[in-house]
Order: structure tokens, then sequence, then C-alpha cells
């Protein structure tokens, strides 16, 4: 009878600590990156009544006889399964979708999390909700990130320049019609595309293309004629096309340079080592300065054709740009963690990277409240990362990832617990009235 006390008593004790558990869960249903846990129960020693025998001389063998003690926890063990996707719009959030963790520090410690609920404080350090900086690499001054390095604290550069970048490079596409003009007077074909550029002090002018090509008046030479390409620019707007003056009168940007479209590509003597008037391996014609320190500029007419129709040749792309300087906090997050700052001239750039851990035995880790873990010695060494790369999710931004607590299971549990708690409650009750009635046996 004291044996069933003492049992009840472990019993109580168990489910209550089942209840604990369950209850812990249920309060952070809501709660950002939390991972639920689950109790296990193992039964304790058992008292030997009878040991067991082998079978012998004719007679069968007994069972050991056992009278088991109670229940006791044997573990509590997290759950790490994924948390469903909350979407919230803002940049600095970010959800790891598979496996990892965040990596955040307090003080001299690394710390780790799944609540992805980050944001830029007055020093432009990136941090956890509660203020623990988080871990990852700053890119350098042309937007290189060095992951090979210790992660350390994201700073966003507030207030830094990108220098402007001179024009080097025009694409055109489209299409240059191999069909004679309708007017029959036509001796010329004319087609003017204007293209704003930048200079080396990020200053912007406009330039104007013209391709052009001779036709015969008798119709008697082929549609496949050639164009001729040069550059211009343009001092006043209202100057009819033939009358603009040329870019620089000095002779800078000079020359006539041609482009065959027989074939309805430019092939014109396509080289490696272009020649005034060619193309090289890539389409590209460069019209080259008389000034050692300009460095021209490429015309890239790779896609342009010619074929019958409209004509619609366009500018596709520019490079270039003015200054730019990064004077708020506006920024995205790519997949693999890289935060993208935009400059106030419109250009991104990116300014660090999250860093990301791993562990052999994540049910290892400790948790430490605010939705940290800790490593310990079951848990292995942190394996840093970039996210998305060997074993790591990747990060989505604009999202965080709820509590994996199971509403349904934990309210399961929960009556588990409670009838558990009442049954073993009954054998202390029951064994208590035994005992009353073995005292009253002397009167």
């Amino acid at each position: 009878m004291l044996r069933s006390l003492y049992s009840g008593i472990s019993g109580l004790n168990a489910h209550q600590r089942m209840i604990d558990v369950t209850g812990n869960n249920i309060a952070n249903v809501n709660t950002t990156g939390y991972k639920s846990s689950q109790v296990q129960f193992n039964d304790t020693l058992s008292q030997m009544m009878g040991a067991g025998g082998s079978p012998q001389d004719g007679m069968a063998g007994t069972n050991p006889a056992q009278i088991g003690l109670g229940v006791r926890v044997a573990g509590v063990t997290a759950n790490f399964s994924q948390g469903s996707a909350q979407t919230t719009g803002k940049s600095g959030d970010m959800m790891i979708q598979g496996d990892g963790f965040f990596i955040t520090r307090s003080g001299n410690e690394n710390l780790y999390t799944r609540a992805g609920s980050f944001f830029f404080d007055a020093n432009g350090v990136l941090a956890t909700a509660t203020g623990e900086p988080v871990q990852g690499w700053t890119a350098d001054s042309k937007g290189v990130v060095n992951s090979g390095v210790q992660p350390s604290d994201i700073r966003m550069p507030l207030g830094a320049t990108i220098p402007p970048k001179q024009t080097s490079t025009i694409t055109l596409k489209g299409n240059l019609t191999s069909d004679y003009p309708t007017n029959e007077l036509a001796t010329s074909d004319v087609v003017t595309i204007p293209v704003k550029i930048f200079d080396d002090k990020g200053a912007t002018r406009t330039i104007t293309a013209v391709l052009s090509r001779d036709v015969d008046p008798t119709r008697a030479q082929p549609k496949d004629t050639i164009f001729n390409v040069d550059l211009y620019e343009v001092y006043d707007a209202e100057v009819p096309a033939n009358n603009v003056r040329v870019a620089n009168p000095d002779g800078t940007l000079t020359g006539t340079k041609l482009l065959d479209m027989s074939t309805g590509r430019p092939v014109v003597e396509v080289s490696d080592n272009p020649t005034d008037g060619n193309l090289d391996s890539d389409g590209n014609m460069t019209f080259r300065a008389t000034t050692p320190t300009d460095p021209g500029l490429k015309i890239n007419m790779a896609d342009l054709t010619m074929y019958s129709g409209l004509t619609d040749a366009r500018v596709f792309n520019v490079d270039g740009q003015t200054a730019g300087a990064l004077t708020s906090l506006s920024y995205t997050v790519s997949d693999s963690g890289e935060i993208i700052g935009v400059y106030s001239n419109g250009l991104k750039q990116t300014l660090g990277q999250v860093a990301m851990a791993t562990f052999k035995n994540v049910a290892g880790l400790e948790k430490v409240g605010n939705s940290l873990f800790r490593t310990t010695v079951n848990s292995g060494y942190a394996q840093v990362g970039e996210p998305g790369s060997a074993g790591m999710g990747q990060v989505i931004s604009g999202a965080l990832e709820m509590s994996n607590v199971d509403l349904a299971q934990e309210f399961t549990n929960l009556v588990v617990a409670q009838r558990g708690f009442q049954a073993n409650s009954r054998i202390i009750t029951t064994s208590d009235e035994i005992l009353q009635e073995l005292v009253s046996m002397k009167r």
C-alpha cells in the first residue's frame, strides 16, 4: 500500500509536468518562431519480488515478478518542424524556409533564433525585437560580401555614396526596315534615335544616333543596303535633324561607322580585332575618342534586324549613373539573405548578408527565452554559412515563421494529462481508504 501511495505521487508529479508543458505550448500559440515541446514518460525502477528461473529437471522456467514504483519524466523535447508563414510585407521581417537559425549576439555570446522580426536601429545595426544584434557580413563600398570571415554585426552604411559612372555602352534593339521609303523622290533613309547618357561627373546630356542609308532613285539597288551610323549632339532642339551639330567639333567621337544588314543581322567583317567601320564579336561598334582619358562609346547592335516592315529601332539599355547617397532605410532582402539598399539615384547595391547556422542535433539546443536558443555539449557546434547553401534554408522576406503549436493536439494532451492526474489522485485516495480500514481493525 505504501508503494501505491508513492506511485500515485509520482504520477501526480509527472502529469503536473505534462500540464505545465502543454499550458506553455498553448500560451505561445502566437509567438513568432516558437517551437512546441512534448513530455516523455518512463517508468521508474521496479522492486523484484521473484527472479526468473530457467527450465530444469522437467520443470518449466519461471518469469521474474516485479512491482513498479511509479513514473518519471524522462525528458522534454522540442519539436523543430516548420511553422506556417505569416506575410507582413515588412522588409525587416525574415522567415527561414527549411533548416537553420539566425545568429544573434548577446554580449560576447552567440544565440540562435528562428524569429526573424528584425529592424535597423539609430546606428544602422540590424537587431532583433529585444535588441540583440543580428550577425552576418557587411558589404564593402563596392557591394561585395566576404562570407569567408567570422560573422559580426551587420551595419547599414547610412550616408554612404556611390560615385557617378560615365556611359560606355548603348544597346539598340528592334528592326530597321529593308523596304524602300514610300516617298519616290527620297534618296536616303534616315532613322534618328535620341539617347540620354551620363558624363564622368554624373551629369546627363542627350546625343542622337543617326542611322542612314542611301536609296537608289532608280530602285535598282537591292533592299539590303548598308546603314551608316553617326553620333551627334543636339544643341538646339528646334534645329532640324539635317542641321544638328557634331557632338564635339574638335574631333572627339569622330568617324562614320558602317553597318551591313544584308542578312538581316549586323555581320560586316565581325572580328575580335575590329577596325573603323566594323563590329566586334559581341556586336559592338566603338566610337573612339581622340583624347586618351575619354573611353569613348560603344553602341551594341547585335540584336538589330533588317526585315521588311516597320522601323522600330530603339534604345534598350544605357549604362552609367549619377552619384547617389544612401539616405534612408529603404532595402529589400533576397532569398540568400542579402540586404540590398536603394540609393537616391535609384541604384541598388548589396549592403550586407545575414548568416545562418545549423546543428547536428537541434534537439540538443537550450531555450533561453525571447525565442532564443543556446548551444549545449549535445547540440554540437554551430555550422555557419550563407542562406541557401548546402543544408541551410532560404530566406523569405516580408514574412515571419509562426509557432508550430497544434492547438487540437495540445487540447487533447491537456485532457489526457488532466485525466491522468485524476486517476493518480484516486490511487492515493484508495490507498488511504485501505489504510483507514486496516487501522479500524483494532476497534
